[in-house]
């Protein structure tokens, strides 16, 4: 759903989300989002500067384009964040590597010039300690294998500068592992593929399947030693959109013990807004038929269309939705929060910024979820699959020495 200024250019469209009017009170443990795009945000929309960017209250230049900074998140009872550190899926080699360490380094610089609210964390432990203080427990997530230029020996460099994922691909089908957005090309994983799960569960770091295809989900659970995750991810029976998980991949999920983290893509939580994003595509592909050489005129066709058909939206219910398909076929151990905030153009009413959470928390309270329940939703699972991924890392570290494989093309 990137890139970020696709978001500033609809924000002109949309209304605004409220601020929450609910009280963080109803999430019984501080939150871990398991996706949160704020460093794109940064590089689009302020140049991938940190040192003018108020991180306790947003710039009022960036307020309705950018949705997170500390205020709002304490707000939402937030305790943890994934950062992801995305670069786009058509960047290869080299300068995908390259541009992921850019991304990891503007957020280290945000988190080093703030550090009362943010905290680099290594560990489940440095989690604890970082949440009881007070402070957003920070880690990096590269989503995309295509980010390691096809070699382990980045990503343990990557591991080594803060992240503890990795979504194996984005849009595109990598080398070596396929997308559940573009044409397959290795029925699910490849060898190389196989060896970088094996070297991730070494390492300690969790294997992210958002944006793969089912094949690789089932192929990734089979060789994976450890939890694996969807860091941003929601029901497919409920929503039937390619990168959604299907149910005997939820079910194959809490014999893992990983956890998919339910998002926010609107179009990936109802039809309805599905539906109105393929009518905008065929207006856009008309347009462009009738007018090839008239940008303008395919621009301004666009622009009346959407006025005259504005965006339906997703809501919190809609959400909840996903939370019980997934609660009733794989049980309530397996489900996390995992947003997508600053990486999406819009969001459901009632979620529109990460102040928001505790809606959907009153949402699922009401729908009879125990304090219990809400407390696994919210940090609980995901700080278990991590703890047990440590011990999988410890256990293969005394066994093996780092993977020497190397991409054979």
């Amino acid at each position: 759903m990137k890139p970020i200024h696709l978001a500033a250019a609809l924000a002109l469209l949309l209304p605004t989300p409220a601020a929450s009017q609910s009280s963080p009170s109803i999430v019984p443990a501080p939150i871990i989002d398991g996706h949160n795009d704020l460093p794109w945000a940064l590089r689009q929309l302020n140049g991938s500067r940190t040192s003018d960017f108020d991180f306790r209250n947003l710039p009022e230049r960036l307020r309705g384009k950018i949705v997170t900074d500390f205020t709002m998140l304490k707000a939402g009872g937030v305790g943890g964040q994934f950062w992801s550190v995305y670069v786009p899926a058509d960047t290869e080699g080299p300068e995908a590597v390259r541009l992921t360490i850019e991304q990891i380094d503007i957020m280290q610089r945000l988190i080093d010039a703030n550090p009362s609210m943010l905290t680099k964390a290594a560990t489940v432990a440095d989690f604890e300690r970082a949440m009881k203080a007070g402070r957003i427990a920070s880690v990096f997530g590269v989503e995309g294998g295509h980010s390691i230029g096809n070699s382990l020996g980045v990503l343990r460099q990557f591991h080594a500068l803060g992240a503890r994922y990795m979504t194996l691909t984005h849009g595109k089908t990598t080398a070596w592992a396929d997308s559940a957005t573009d044409a397959p090309r290795h029925n699910g994983l490849a060898p190389f593929g196989k060896e970088v799960v094996r070297e991730m569960n070494r390492l300690g770091m969790l294997v992210d399947l958002s944006h793969v295809t089912p094949k690789v989900m089932h192929d990734a659970l089979d060789v994976s030693a450890a939890p694996v995750i969807f860091s941003h991810s929601s029901a497919k029976a409920v929503q039937n959109r390619p990168r959604n998980v299907p149910d005997d991949v939820l079910v194959r999920l809490k014999d893992n013990g990983g956890v998919i983290m339910v998002f926010f893509a609107q179009d990936a939580v109802t039809e309805t807004v599905a539906a109105w994003h393929r009518e905008l595509a065929a207006q856009k592909a008309r347009l462009g038929y009738d007018h090839p050489d008239r940008p303008d005129l395919v621009e301004k066709g666009l622009a009346d269309w959407q006025a005259a058909n504005p965006q339906p939206h997703a809501n919190v219910a809609q959400v909840a939705d996903h939370i019980d398909h997934i609660r009733k076929v794989a049980g309530i151990d397996v489900i996390g929060i995992g947003s997508d905030f600053d990486g999406l153009p819009s969001y459901p009413d009632g979620l529109g910024t990460v102040a928001d959470y505790p809606a959907l928390f009153a949402e699922l309270a009401k729908r009879g979820y125990s304090k219990a329940d809400l407390a696994k939703i919210a940090s609980g699972n995901i700080l278990r699959a991590m703890r047990q991924a440590e011990k999988v890392s410890a256990r293969l570290k005394a066994e093996r020495g780092p993977s020497e494989v190397r991409f054979a093309g």
